[in-house]
């Protein structure tokens, strides 16, 4: 018995013939877009490799105002992690959606009204309510009440600093300081300022994560652990 299906005459005849037209699978809004782009390639010189080049454009654009921005290091403040000449990567969304700068940071901020009228980029010491003094018997930065070890990072030969300090951070600023303790200007040196030499939140720009330029220095660079054991200030809740 033959078992193979046989079309029926229902089956002919919903079949297009070969002369019937047939609808573009595009669709209309599917060839709307196609024309749009041959339209603006054809008005633009060079065609659509100048369009392919600034839709990068744009791209890039786009992710260099919400996303990441490179930063190019001007001064020594940052040595040793960070050399004159290197460009960072900035992270501007590592800071939205709740989440806070943490101690041990390196950020990138606009010091306009507290440190001048620039960029910086700086490492957080201190966040807001913490208890920051310099220096304990062993001369050390002391967070509420616990000396930091700061050598796998400050430049060498560099003390954590020459200049005596006890403050508490205001609530919403940051306190900051360089590396390179001795070629840097930062919290410690606007203590007497407006804002007390305090930065605010809302002024970070984003933190440094990545730095991409010599590609010889390329590294990301990682909260140190100096700070992991420094317990919350007094007063603050979890």
């Amino acid at each position: 018995m033959d078992t193979e299906a046989q079309p029926t005459e229902r089956d002919r005849s919903s079949r297009p013939s070969d002369t019937e037209d047939t609808s573009d699978p595009r669709g209309p809004e599917g060839r709307s877009r196609f024309a749009l782009v041959s339209r603006i390639s054809a008005w633009l010189p060079g065609g659509r490799i100048t369009l392919t080049l600034l839709v990068c454009l744009l791209f890039l654009l786009l992710l260099s105002t919400f996303v990441l921005q490179p930063f190019q290091i001007p001064s020594g403040s940052m040595e040793r992690g960070l050399r004159i000449g290197d460009r960072v990567l900035v992270n501007k969304l590592a800071y939205r959606f709740g989440a806070q700068p943490r101690r041990g940071d390196v950020v990138v901020f606009d010091g306009t009204g507290y440190f001048g009228d620039a960029d910086y980029i700086k490492r957080v010491v201190g966040v807001g309510g913490d208890h920051v003094v310099c220096c304990d018997k062993e001369g050390r930065i002391q967070v509420n009440g616990r000396s930091v070890d700061e050598s796998a990072f400050l430049y060498p030969g560099d003390g954590p600093s020459s200049v005596a300090f006890d403050i508490i951070v205001p609530d919403g600023t940051l306190f900051v300081l360089g590396d390179h303790r001795s070629a840097s200007s930062d919290s410690r040196d606007h203590l007497g300022s407006p804002g007390g030499g305090m930065i605010p939140v809302d002024e970070v720009v984003g933190r440094a994560d990545w730095i991409v330029w010599p590609t010889d220095h390329w590294t990301r660079l990682e909260r140190p652990d100096a700070y992991a054991r420094v317990p919350a200030p007094e007063g603050a809740h979890g």
